[in-house]
Order: structure tokens, then C-alpha cells, then sequence
């Protein structure tokens, strides 16, 4: 990879780089922002509060979904290439806050993912997908959650197989810049993380619903793709118009028929699809009943969330290589208390400056703890940020407090970690 002389913001599935421009990428991703439909969340999170979850697809219908308490899921994964830490928490919290709202959670260990890409063995997989088993539940996940290896996953891997056969290699490289030198299992891994997401909509866990998935926003390509996939997997697709939608069948002009003489709003049947008038909710609802006695999969695209990149505490981005940027989970509170207290801040040079200029939280990486992870209260986290802008605090102090804060926390989720693993039996874990 070319050094980025310019900082210039790069974010793709496999590097970020640069200053990230939140507005910017979700103009040029063509997302929505979160703070668009926060109003009509109900019980928004401090995550969404505060635009660190800030874009999202379709995330109305996951909206529509909890205020008519019709049934959705929400669905992420992990990867098990280093022992879960804090960046992992963000994306557990956002599945365990949706369960809470009443979704059915599934959660993805993606040792498949791990073999190819990293080249763990199985059995080395399984053993650092374990801790993010027993770390999620630690952090509240409750026993109705599905979780899964998806090496062990029957249905994910056979959904995996028929979504393939639904894409060409073009498309990957284009995606995901595949060359031919490429080895064929990272390719299907491809597959697999599209059966990931959309099989909670399979006969096995209720059928249709509508699916969100928390990212980070490097894998939006990776929901793009799915969100394709599933009208592709699926007989019928919408694409709405003014005053209703418009149907195409994948399998042709029959089925359009058959379609047509079973729904009962106006619409006018072309040759190649059919434009259906009323509401469209109401609309594609009745035709994936349909589609269902037909034997169709009647796939809903999936929504999703995008959170910002935590940063390192070194400065730059977080980086698995170098322990010192990130904290785990599994770190001792001593440790971890050590990184805080050495960690970059947006102080000024010396105290009397700070006293007389204040401090700059928004460079500050344990400012973004805090934000992110420590407090949940929005009038203390205001209280903290005042101190600093306005000199009352100086960084050691700070530090300090932070240190104090995260080996408080480490020491009681580790705890809560043991109880998880003797609890792992009243949970439902395909491994």
C-alpha cells in the first residue's frame, strides 16, 4: 500500500486511513444520517445521542418495526483474529441495546473468515471466539440470543452457497479487489458474510423480518452487496414509485400472473412487471406472503447502522499491532491504566496554558473513552468536557480519573466474564 502523504480520508473494507470526514462519507456512500430519524427512535442510546453511531441504511423500517412491535432481529459478527477489546464493545453494545428494544439477536463468530484471511487453524479460532461468546454476554446479552460459529452453521453455510451462484467474479473484484491470483475460499467468504445477515429471515427463525446490522463504516460495501443479494435470492423485487411499487419477477412473466391475480390493489401488468397502486408497505408485505407460498425466500433488504472508528491512544488509528494503541478487554486494570495514563490528550503545553486556553477534547483519546465507553449519563459527560475547555482540569488529573474509571470497569467485567462461562449452557451456541 502507497504511504497516504496527504492524509487524505481512505475507507474501504481492507485499510481506513486519513482524517475521517463523517459528512463527507456519508454523501459519497450514500448513506442517511442518524440524526435525520432521531427523534422518532424510541429511547435512542448514547451512542446514537452523541452521532457516534452516525449514518445508517433503511433504519426506519427497524424503527416502524419497534413501535409496531412486529418482529425484527439485528444481526452483527466478529472476527476472532486478537482477543476482543474496546473497539468490539462499541458494536456489542449496539446489538445488546436492539435486543433490549425487542430484537432477536444473532451473533456471528466468523472462524471461516479467520482461516483464510488470517490463517488461524480451527481449533485457535474456536478458542478466541470463546472470549467474545463469554465477552458479549458479560456485557448483558440475554439467553434468547442465536450464536454461532459459522463453520458449525448448516443454514449459513447452505444460504451461503445458493447467494454465490448469484454472483460473478467481476463483481467481486470490483467490490473487494480480487485478482486472479485470489484463493477461491476468500472469495466464498464473501458468501458467507451475506448468509450471515440474511438468514434470520429463513423459514427457521420466524421468516421475513427486518434485519439491522452494526458496522463500522469500512463494511458498508459488504451491506451494499447483501442488500443487492437479497432481492436477487428472492423471486420478487420493489422498486416503489409515487403512488405504489413496482414488481419484477426474476423468474419471469408466470409469476408476475400469478402474483397480479392474488393481489388486491389497482395495478396495471406489463410485459416485464407489474406497477401495483397503494400503500407501499402494505404492498410488498401481501406479495412476500405470496412469495412464500410460492417457495420463495421473499428476502427484505437489511438495514444498518455506522458507527465512527475509535481512535488509537498513541495517536493515529487503533492497530492490533501495537498493543500499546488499544485496550483489551482481557487486559489486566493495571494495564490498562497504564495506557490511559501515557495516552495522547488534546491538553496544551503547559499547565498555565491550559489554565488560561483550556483543554481541546474533541483530540483527545481518553476524552473519546469517555465519550465512547465510560460514561453513559450526558449531563456528566457535558460536566467533564466543560472542566476541560475551560481549564478546571488539567490532562494528568484527567487521566487519572479515566485510569481509575476503566480499572473499575475491567475488574467487574472480568468477573462478569467468569460467571459467563458457567452459564454457557443456557444459551443458544452452534459450535
Amino acid at each position: 500500500m502507497q504511504k497516504n502523504e496527504n492524509n487524505d480520508m481512505i475507507v474501504t473494507p481492507w485499510e481506513v486511513e486519513g482524517v475521517i470526514d463523517y459528512a463527507k462519507l456519508i454523501k459519497e456512500f450514500g448513506m442517511q444520517s442518524i440524526s435525520d430519524i432521531l427523534h422518532d427512535i424510541p429511547e435512542p442510546n448514547w451512542l446514537m445521542r452523541r452521532g457516534i453511531v452516525f449514518g445508517h441504511r433503511d433504519y426506519q423500517r427497524i424503527v416502524n418495526a419497534m413501535k409496531n412491535k412486529t418482529p425484527w432481529a439485528v444481526m452483527s459478527g466478529f472476527m476472532p483474529s486478537g482477543l476482543p477489546h474496546f473497539g468490539h464493545k462499541m458494536t456489542m453494545d449496539e446489538i445488546i441495546w436492539h435486543q433490549q428494544m425487542g430484537g432477536k439477536a444473532f451473533v456471528g463468530i466468523a472462524d471461516m473468515e479467520s482461516f483464510v484471511v488470517r490463517g488461524f487453524s480451527w481449533e485457535k479460532a474456536k478458542e478466541i471466539g470463546m472470549e467474545y461468546v463469554k465477552t458479549i454476554i458479560a456485557l448483558g446479552l440475554k439467553e434468547d440470543a442465536i450464536i454461532y460459529f459459522q463453520s458449525a452453521s448448516t443454514i449459513v453455510k447452505d444460504l451461503a452457497f445458493e447467494l454465490a451462484a448469484e454472483v460473478n467474479f467481476s463483481e467481486l473484484k470490483a467490490i473487494y479487489g480480487f485478482m486472479p491470483e485470489t484463493n477461491l475460499a476468500k472469495m466464498f467468504v464473501t458468501s458467507i458474510q451475506a448468509a450471515d445477515i440474511l438468514h434470520p429471515q429463513l423459514k427457521a427463525f420466524g421468516g421475513p423480518k427486518p434485519v439491522v446490522v452494526p458496522v463500522g463504516a469500512d463494511q458498508d460495501p459488504h451491506i451494499r452487496l447483501t442488500r443487492d443479494l437479497a432481492s436477487r435470492a428472492s423471486i420478487f423485487s420493489f422498486e416503489r414509485l409515487k403512488e405504489g411499487v413496482r414488481i419484477r419477477s426474476r423468474k419471469g412473466i408466470e409469476y408476475l400472473q400469478r402474483l397480479s391475480g392474488e393481489l388486491d390493489f389497482d395495478k396495471i401488468i406489463y410485459e416485464e412487471h407489474i406497477d401495483v397502486f397503494g400503500d407501499p408497505e402494505e404492498i410488498e408485505e401481501n406479495t412476500r406472503k405470496i412469495e412464500l407460498e410460492l417457495g420463495g425466500k421473499a428476502l427484505i433488504p437489511p438495514s444498518s447502522t455506522y458507527h465512527r472508528f475509535i481512535s488509537g491512544l498513541t495517536g493515529g488509528k487503533m492497530s492490533s499491532s501495537k498493543p500499546e494503541s488499544f485496550i483489551s478487554l482481557m487486559d489486566s486494570p493495571e494495564d490498562a491504566s497504564s495506557k490511559i495514563i501515557k495516552a495522547v490528550t488534546g491538553g496544551r503545553v503547559t499547565a498555565e496554558e491550559q489554565r488560561e486556553l483550556g483543554g481541546e477534547p474533541e483530540k483527545c483519546a481518553v476524552f473519546e473513552f469517555y465519550n465512547f465507553h465510560l460514561v453513559k449519563e450526558d449531563k456528566e459527560l457535558r460536566e467533564i468536557e466543560s472542566e476541560c475547555k475551560e481549564g478546571r482540569i488539567l490532562c494528568g488529573q484527567c487521566k487519572k480519573r479515566a485510569a481509575e474509571m476503566i480499572s473499575n470497569f475491567l475488574k467487574e467485567h472480568q468477573e462478569k466474564m467468569k460467571e459467563a462461562e458457567s452459564k454457557l449452557d443456557l444459551y443458544n451456541i452452534v459450535v
